[in-house]
């Protein structure tokens, strides 16, 4: 017995590989940045391909994917957070992602306070929702007509590559192993800097840093392909980009931080703090480095990416380490507190707006006069921040 389509080995290959693609691409697009963030607007055609696909390959209804995935961020490391590997162990994420996500669909107070606004049409209530495991049916019976038996496998393998690689691999060494760019207070990392089998969610922490970015790559030398379709799919007026990362704007000449100087610092506060760890902290402990005798030596050894850290984040060890570090330098101790004096003008709550202005202010003056070159660097870059213009309608 053999299918409609007979193919080489490698032929199935390819099928398989371009229809689970199809599916990362309507979780990423579809699910991820346009229902669950609202970073894009998608054309209702589009939108209900990817909806009609999700049902075909996973079963996912709009609703409890986007509500466990706002939960998720809103709950994120913590005992709430439906799939933290920092609280419930890599291992069980890895293996158990799924089992995790469907006791959470269970709850619905999770469904009322985090699906909002999703779709709540015919399809969805007599479709998509109630019956939501005949699209696996169908997918299989689809399968085999066109593929004969090997399209069993293929069916298997479209079932397990969510479960796998999204459940898996993104909930769980996306908040356990990668590289970090922004210190955000969540363990999130990226895990490569090219996001192309997972469609971009490859680079989880920057998308943690700015989560209702429809664009996951910050960096010149990161790629995220989910973005590239989102603006192929633009360029066909089958979607409309809502937000983007902030943009990095200096204007050079400005001595003084002024209101568009706070808005910027506070718009990018984690690029700033970024920056920071990288040319004042790293800068100033590679000079206390080279000049540290043996004893200081040792303890300044491999803290560099310490000083850094998002606070929050640090265990009570590495806390007790950065203590040890920086009762061994004067300027580490100086650059640090300044660290945490430029992070409360913007956790500040009460303070008005030009009193926040006032701090920054105080803050720029203050750090040029310590004399710790690499400090005052900083401190005469921080004013050219500025928002960018705003083009007429």
């Amino acid at each position: 017995m053999s299918g409609l389509i007979e193919l080489p080995v490698w032929g199935y290959v390819v099928v398989t590989l371009v229809m689970t693609h199809i599916t990362i691409a309507a979780v990423t697009i579809y699910l991820h940045r346009h229902q669950a963030h609202r970073a894009l607007d998608l054309h209702p055609a589009v939108s209900h391909f990817f909806r009609f696909w999700l049902w075909l390959t996973t079963g996912m209804e709009t609703k409890q994917w986007v509500a466990i995935h706002r939960k998720h961020h809103a709950r994120v490391e913590t005992p709430e957070d439906p799939h933290s590997p920092q609280i419930v162990g890599i291992g069980k994420v890895l293996l158990e992602g799924t089992e995790l996500y469907r006791e959470e669909a269970k709850n619905a107070e999770t469904m009322v306070r985090f699906g909002h606004g999703t779709p709540d049409d015919w399809m969805e209530r007599r479709i998509y929702g109630p019956r939501s495991n005949r699209g696996f049916l169908l997918m299989l019976l689809i399968d085999v007509i066109l593929f004969g038996p090997i399209g069993i496998t293929i069916w298997a393998v479209q079932m397990l590559w969510i479960p796998v690689f999204a459940a898996g691999v993104i909930n769980g060494i996306g908040h356990w192993g990668g590289y970090r760019k922004f210190e955000t207070a969540d363990a999130s990392t990226n895990i490569v800097p090219w996001g192309v089998v997972i469609g971009g969610e490859e680079l989880h922490n920057n998308h943690h840093a700015y989560a209702s970015s429809a664009k996951f790559s910050v960096q010149w030398w990161e790629f995220d392909l989910g973005w590239l379709y989102i603006r192929m799919l633009e360029v066909l007026g089958l979607a409309r980009v809502k937000k983007l990362p902030p943009k990095t704007v200096l204007v050079p000449g400005k001595k003084a931080p002024d209101a568009d100087t706070l808005a910027a610092v506070i718009a990018n506060r984690l690029q700033i703090m970024s920056n920071y760890a990288r040319t004042v902290l790293a800068r100033v402990y590679q000079e206390e480095f080279r000049r540290a005798d043996g004893n200081r030596r040792s303890v300044l050894k491999g803290a560099k990416s310490l000083l850094g850290r998002e606070e929050s984040r640090l265990s009570a060890e590495a806390r007790g380490r950065i203590e040890a570090v920086l009762k061994t330098s004067d300027a580490l101790k100086v650059s640090y507190q300044f660290k945490r004096r430029l992070q409360a003008i913007w956790q500040e709550r009460t303070a008005s707006h030009e009193g926040l202005i006032r701090a920054l202010q105080d803050w720029c003056r203050e750090a040029e006069a310590t004399g710790i070159r690499a400090l005052q660097d900083f401190a005469r870059t921080l004013p050219a921040y500025s928002m960018p213009a705003v083009s007429a309608a």
